[in-house]
């Protein structure tokens, strides 16, 4: 299998047919849920062309799948934090609607193409966190570029974006899959006010390892302020309940341990 996936792995420096790369971008795009559960990264909410300027303002992002997020400016100020992660779910809430009852897309099994990418996306309880604008949340799952399976062959034209150029390079420091996109009329952004491109061209960047779009930039001259950065810094490390928490656990909280200082009993002599 292995020398299978090495013979046949659509590789942009490597000759790869323009179906095949376009077709690896869009499952790179499905892939993110299964890719990490745990990311910390920087993000800037607009674009640059190299790396982001020195005065650019920026926040520091914990995030914990599924719907834990934390936000720190650069020196350390708490700008956002998810308190609730560990709220219970009552009878009402679990019995309300349908979707109530959907797993997160990490238990469930997707159907993967021949080098580990996602081709298919089961019904799952998609969506990540976000704050501000729903840029944050599409970056971070970016299947709005690429929908949730391939369109039929006979319909092309039903793709959400048409993938003009795909090739590899590295974004700080970490390998990369960079394209020129523009949406079609099957193109339906997560959140409408802030979708990943806007009409026209717009050139788009993809992390290999986690899926994450990393840099967007409109290529249209008057929108080309329009887009984002971000750098990831750590994949899947250790985040504990109490770095998204407003404040310490209180003593009744049962996920922390009470210590019981008992004063020593001094008994008379007979």
């Amino acid at each position: 299998m292995a020398t299978w996936d090495a013979r046949h792995r659509p590789d942009p420096e490597h000759g790869a047919g323009p179906a095949d790369t376009a077709a690896m971008f869009r499952n790179l795009c499905r892939s993110s849920p299964w890719k990490w559960q745990a990311l910390q990264f920087e993000y800037w909410d607009e674009p640059f062309t190299d790396a982001p300027a020195p005065a650019a303002p920026l926040v520091r992002a914990s995030l914990r799948r599924p719907g834990a997020l934390r936000l720190e400016s650069p020196d350390g100020l708490v700008l956002h934090s998810t308190p609730g992660i560990n709220d219970s779910r009552d009878g009402f809430y679990v019995t309300s609607t349908r979707k109530s009852w959907l797993l997160p897309p990490h238990l469930v099994t997707p159907v993967y193409d021949g080098s580990g990418l996602v081709r298919r996306r089961p019904e799952a309880a998609y969506g990540d966190p976000g704050f501000g604008n729903g840029r944050l949340s599409a970056a971070l799952d970016p299947v709005e570029l690429a929908g949730n399976a391939p369109v039929p062959l006979e319909f092309p034209g039903s793709n959400a974006v048409l993938v003009h150029g795909v090739r590899r390079l590295d974004h700080e420091g970490r390998p990369a899959l960079e394209a020129e996109v523009s949406p079609t009329a099957a193109y339906h952004a997560g959140d409408p006010a802030a979708p990943l491109c806007l009409p026209g061209r717009s050139l788009v960047r993809l992390d290999l390892r986690t899926g994450v779009c990393v840099a967007s930039r409109s290529l249209e001259p008057e929108k080309d302020q329009y887009g984002h950065w971000l750098r990831i810094l750590a994949v899947d490390g250790y985040m504990p309940d109490d770095l998204f928490l407003a404040s310490p656990a209180a003593p009744a909280d049962v996920r922390r341990y009470i210590s019981w200082n008992l004063p020593a009993q001094v008994w008379p002599e007979p």
